[in-house]
């Protein structure tokens, strides 16, 4: 009767020829998933490359790629915050810098779309291209890879806002209002034309006071004369330490002069 040793013996003696024969086998090639990160192999998460004792050794920290799909996806809401449908094409290029009383403006704000920093405030008569520059100045900040750009015509801002009350809508007033309160850069067209009520008035200033205290650069148009603006957001608005303020009272008419019937100096009067 054999002995469990000699059992033993003979098992371990028979696993090497088995293990050597399927070692010894052809394995298959099995392509990676093109779609799936080959630094992280689809776990979004590594950790960190730290030597032993270092008090991030065993930390998680994100892979580049789930740092990319999150910046895609700002852009994506930026984007859609933003509506920028149908002004894609606005741009320093095809914006026309000789329009009498725009030059400075121009320069100025091709300067501060290359580096943002403080605030830039656009006032003057409608059509002098203040909401033309503003939009190239998006433009060109998302051309060069920042995704939390926002564009919002201050009306549509406030009706955003309103919108998450409707709870089959799947966001929160509170994400939303931060999203616009903390953007890298936020662009308020058309300040002033906003339905003025408390509620309206007070989410405004909110929004407008946290940037100012977090020197958030910022972007204002207004056609409005500074007594129609809650006198709270002008004083900051108008703070010579942050703000650069450009006035388009001087400039012509852009839409005008591409009329027709237009002579510069006077425009004859073909919109009523």
């Amino acid at each position: 009767m054999r002995s469990t040793r000699d059992v033993l013996k003979t098992v371990r003696t028979a696993r090497p020829a088995r293990d050597s024969m399927v070692a010894d086998e052809p394995r298959p090639f099995v392509p990676m998933d093109p779609n799936v990160c080959p630094k992280c192999r689809g776990a979004q998460w590594l950790r960190e490359d730290v030597p032993f004792g270092h008090l991030r050794f065993g930390a998680l920290v994100r892979c580049e790629c789930l740092i990319q799909q999150d910046a895609k996806k700002r852009l994506s809401e930026s984007r859609k915050l933003s509506q920028l449908f149908g002004l894609d094409d606005k741009s320093f290029e095809n914006f026309d810098s000789d329009i009498l009383g725009v030059s400075d403006a121009f320069a100025v704000a091709r300067r501060y779309a290359e580096d943002p920093e403080g605030w830039l405030v656009m006032s003057g008569k409608v059509g002098s291209g203040k909401t033309h520059l503003a939009v190239a100045i998006v433009n060109a900040r998302l051309a060069a890879g920042e995704n939390a750009v926002i564009f919002a015509v201050v009306p549509d801002l406030l009706d955003h806002l309103r919108a998450t009350f409707d709870p089959s809508l799947g966001i929160t007033y509170d994400k939303r209002f931060e999203e616009f309160r903390s953007a890298v850069l936020l662009v308020l067209d058309d300040l002033g034309t906003e339905n003025t009520t408390p509620w309206a008035k007070e989410k405004l200033f909110q929004i407008i006071n946290h940037r100012y205290n977090e020197r958030l650069p910022t972007v204002i148009t207004t056609n409005r004369r500074v007594n129609e603006i809650d006198e709270r957001i002008v004083s900051r608005m108008l703070d010579g330490s942050l703000s650069q303020a450009l006035t388009f009272d001087r400039a012509e008419d852009f839409r005008r002069k591409k009329s027709p019937t237009y002579v510069r100096g006077r425009s004859h009067r073909s919109f009523g």
